[in-house]
């Protein structure tokens, strides 16, 4: 079944939240073998002061010991990618009455941070990127002094004098060096970009009380994140962030093959990360499971701080004019950036989905 390549239609790739949410909710409802659905509310409100949700789909059934499981909006202005796959996902389902394999299920967490989605940033109402948020708050939090030494410098407005600054930090400690010191985590400035937070964060609250609610520690996982924003334009990058010698890279190269990359082995557009949402599935996986994060590519690295680093600027600088041509430009800007409004792109991410999701499906009957 998802192995077909199927020409998208337009429409699975709104550019806004309730859209993508309204989309994915029919789907749902269309879906056969559906065993429950429900919203979890944000504790945070939209730009028009309306209530957002996380809605969560398990399709299959209540006793599965296999689950896929299918994470968008982690980062929010990634969702709307993330969204359009899993609305395909349970819309081929509805179309052709598939359901999941004997004893296999798929948990769908459509919009895991709905306040990112809806005011189209990375971060969640408290500044936190989710994605920098799963470490252990009763230990002192990582240091990052390389954020330390650049933040004044990423908060420029004069991209040529900030691009010149940061070549130079680039120059003297690497390249890999400063894309760490960028985006690896930093967990002392809430206004500023890949900001952990100083405690858990409500999207992992809600991921930890899913693990909990679905037993998902006693299950044989396939976890897939679906991210956008890094690497090559249109491609579905598998990044794998288990140890490279662990029993989820061994899982995820027999699953997925050769694609698999490793940002720990120095194999990934990625470069390794502090405070993973992977590393809280890792803690609660068994040997023959294993979290990956399926990343499209879009315009760069450098457009991609850029953009990112624009978005941050905007909201530093105190509460915003939602309708200000100011404040929409930027959020064009972050939209156009993770989630391109080009046929060709949005084709290649939801042929890849099918195929990822296949792949996915098949290791775990296998």
């Amino acid at each position: 079944m998802f192995s077909s390549l199927v020409t998208p239609h337009n429409a699975l790739f709104p550019r806004d939240y309730h859209a993508c949410r309204e989309q994915f909710v029919a789907s749902a409802n269309r879906a056969p073998k559906i065993l429950s659905r429900r919203a979890e509310a944000c504790p945070a409100s939209g730009p028009q002061g309306d209530t957002l949700f996380t809605d969560v789909v398990w399709l299959g059934s209540d006793g599965a010991s296999k689950v896929l499981v299918l994470i968008s909006g982690t980062h929010g202005c990634e969702g709307f990618a993330g969204s359009a796959i899993q609305t395909a996902f349970l819309n081929q389902a509805a179309d052709t009455g598939w359901h999941p394999p004997t004893d296999t299920a798929v948990l769908l967490v459509h919009a895991l941070n709905p306040w990112g989605m809806a005011w189209s940033r990375r971060c969640d109402q408290d500044g936190i990127d989710l994605n920098r948020n799963f470490i252990d708050f009763d230990q002192p939090v990582p240091a990052n002094p390389g954020y330390l030494t650049l933040r004044d410098t990423l908060m420029l407005e004069d991209s040529l004098d900030r691009e010149s600054q940061l070549q130079h930090y680039g120059r003297l400690h690497g390249q890999t060096a400063l894309e760490i010191a960028v985006s690896g985590g930093q967990y002392s400035d809430p206004s500023g970009p890949f900001f952990g937070g100083f405690r858990k964060s409500h999207g992992r609250l809600l991921m930890e009380k899913l693990i909990n609610e679905f037993t998902l520690g006693e299950k044989q996982l396939a976890v897939i994140d679906l991210h956008t924003g890094l690497g090559p334009y249109g491609y579905g990058e598998i990044i794998c962030d288990h140890d490279p010698h662990s029993d989820g890279t061994r899982v995820a190269h027999n699953w997925y093959g050769d694609a698999v990359t490793l940002p720990l082995a120095g194999t990934s557009s990625s470069v390794p990360k502090l405070g993973l949402m992977d590393y809280g599935w890792h803690a609660i996986m068994d040997a023959s499971s294993c979290f990956v994060t399926l990343e499209y590519g879009t315009y760069g690295t450098g457009p991609l701080f850029d953009t990112i680093l624009s978005d941050h600027r905007l909201h530093a600088a105190g509460e915003i004019d939602w309708s200000s041509p100011r404040c929409q430009a930027v959020k064009q800007q972050m939209r156009r950036h993770f989630c391109p409004p080009d046929r060709q792109w949005q084709e290649m991410v939801l042929w890849r989905a099918r195929q990822v999701i296949r792949l996915a499906l098949e290791g775990l009957q296998h």
